[in-house]
């Protein structure tokens, strides 16, 4: 399989990146518009959330029709125009399949409520009494897995809302689809796919789970290895950048989903990282992150994936994330400064850079305090959970001010103008208020702003094999103020310390001291070393 080690991937959410026609809805003009930003940025690929007709019940992960465009986005030729206008900058185009799942409104599950057994069987549906689901499993999204279906009188299982009905892998019509659909979006030129929640394809036992919500049965499933490579290759499209977004998985699993020898994916994401400030594991409850379980997720990960031959994606944000700077750096006095230093620690790591849009200008949370400036199902459904669990409305805003996926959804903040420069209209979420002083033009003419350190980062990957192909190590395992590591290439070493403080933090052995014995500083967020480390401050030393 081709390595993209070397490569860096921007993600798009194109509802929210740039609207051309005053909707208040982003739009595949907009993404076109924008590719000189882009490629000045110096990214490879672009991943589009999905564009596909949907209900817009999961802004767009509850696909109603894989093979076309949603009009809101624009049209077939306007996909054929930014394909072709990306090609010219040396960026390809990465889809985002959701092949989990696809919307009740799909043609296909349309057919299976009217009887049709063919397409029935393209979905999981069981026998049961109206009052019995057929397991005790919980959705990702709050309530029961299962839905009743009386004309049918067959319930069917949906992992997340209830409009968005899992598919059943195991029957191989459903995969010959599957495999046609990739095989149609390669032909149209796309370059690489990102997969939804890929590793719950394939479930395991059906029965009660009284250990916890039913995840155990169907995460990492006992055909789920089998299923990805059958499609990898009958679809035409290994050699070509895929990644799969994994839940709840395990190192064992990604390092096969994308050890090449297995021919499944180029690589995964994994999500520990980002539960570490997760109250006993529940992304309702929070807490202050847990810098020493941060610290040994990623140690653990890192050093356990290179040693299997497997590979990271590696990333902070996405659309399902809150902003990074606003969960474990700070958008004060310290703005800057974390959101470089959060920068560095990621894109320094082995493994292929995410960059989600407005991260790299140090786009904050959208704090919204009224639950009816959400769209997100997720957390308007969690609203009203909190608040039936005995919450007040205070402390039920305070939680999804910091959990809801919308923080990272509001629209992309191209100048200090009034919508912020993303849309004429009124914009489909609110704006975040700091737009005026947090915006990509401002930073575009400072250099010494959050997107031109993001910009370094990219140049130094590139230009420095060290960096992308180097082996890792971690460092200060016992100093919950500093993240560290090192990596190593031939005879070539770089040394990177993150501190993730507001205080200044001491090390073991401070930058200074290395300085004095031959190494070079070759980034930081502050001009010269000390002998320890500035709040938020990011050192990286070459020799």
């Amino acid at each position: 399989m081709t390595s993209f080690h070397d490569k860096v991937v921007y993600q798009i959410y194109p509802k929210s990146f740039q609207d051309t026609n005053g909707d208040g809805w982003g739009d595949l003009k907009g993404i076109t518009a924008r590719l000189d930003y882009l490629a000045d940025l110096g990214v490879d690929y672009l991943w589009l959330t999905p564009i596909f007709p949907s209900p817009q019940r999961d802004n767009g992960y509850d696909v109603a029709d894989y093979r076309t465009v949603e009009p809101r986005f624009g049209t077939m030729a306007d996909l054929d125009t930014l394909i072709a206008e990306a090609d010219k900058r040396g960026i390809g185009l990465m889809f985002d399949m959701v092949f989990n799942h696809t919307s009740t409104a799909h043609e296909w599950f349309q057919k299976a409520l009217a009887g049709d057994k063919k397409y029935m069987d393209y979905y999981i549906f069981r026998d049961g009494a109206p009052e019995t689901p057929p397991t005790n499993w919980q959705s990702k999204f709050g309530g029961p897995a299962w839905e009743y279906v009386p004309k049918l009188k067959k319930w069917y299982l949906h992992l997340f809302d209830v409009t968005q009905a899992d598919l059943n892998w195991e029957n191989p019509e459903v995969r010959a689809e599957l495999k046609d659909i990739l095989r149609f979006w390669k032909e149209k030129g796309i370059k690489g796919f990102r997969f939804d929640v890929v590793n719950l394809i394939s479930k395991g036992e059906y029965r009660d789970d009284f250990e916890g919500d039913g995840r155990r049965f169907y995460t990492d499933g006992p055909r789920v290895h089998e299923f990805l490579k059958e499609v990898v290759h009958d679809s035409g499209i290994d050699g070509m950048i895929t990644v799969g977004e994994m839940s709840s998985t395990t190192i064992e699993n990604c390092i096969r989903y994308s050890n090449p020898k297995e021919h499944e994916l180029s690589m995964t994401f994994s999500f520990h990282h980002l539960k570490v400030d997760y109250k006993n594991g529940d992304k309702w409850s929070l807490m202050a992150p847990d810098m020493h379980a941060l610290k040994e997720i990623f140690a653990k990960w890192q050093e356990g994936m290179e040693e299997g031959n497997g590979w990271n994606a590696v990333f902070w944000c996405n659309h399902d994330q809150p902003r990074i700077v606003s969960r474990f750096g700070d958008t004060g006095k310290y703005w800057r400064e974390s959101a470089k230093m959060l920068a560095a620690a990621i894109h320094l790591m082995r493994g292929t850079p995410y960059i989600y849009q407005g991260e790299e200008i140090g786009m904050t949370n959208a704090d919204f305090t009224d639950i009816r400036a959400y769209r997100d199902v997720e957390s308007i459904n969690y609203h009203d959970i909190l608040r039936k669990n005995g919450k007040s409305e205070e402390e039920t805003m305070k939680i999804i001010a910091a959990r809801s996926r919308d923080n990272s959804r509001t629209p992309m903040q191209w100048t200090a103008g009034e919508k912020a420069g993303f849309t004429t209209g009124t914009p489909w979420l609110g704006l975040n208020k700091n737009h005026e002083t947090i915006n990509a033009e401002q930073e575009s003419a400072d250099g010494n702003s959050i997107l031109s350190f993001y910009k370094e980062l990219i140049r130094l990957r590139k230009e420095m094999p060290l960096i992308a192909e180097g082996t890792i190590h971690f460092l200060e395992r016992e100093n919950d103020d500093v993240l560290a590591y090192e990596r190593q290439l031939g005879e070539e070493r770089l040394l990177v310390f993150c501190n993730f403080r507001p205080q200044e933090a001491d090390l073991q052995e401070s930058p200074l001291t290395y300085e004095k014995n031959g190494w070079q500083k070759l980034l930081g967020n502050y001009p010269e070393c000390r002998a320890n480390l500035r709040p938020y401050e990011v050192v990286v030393l070459k020799k």
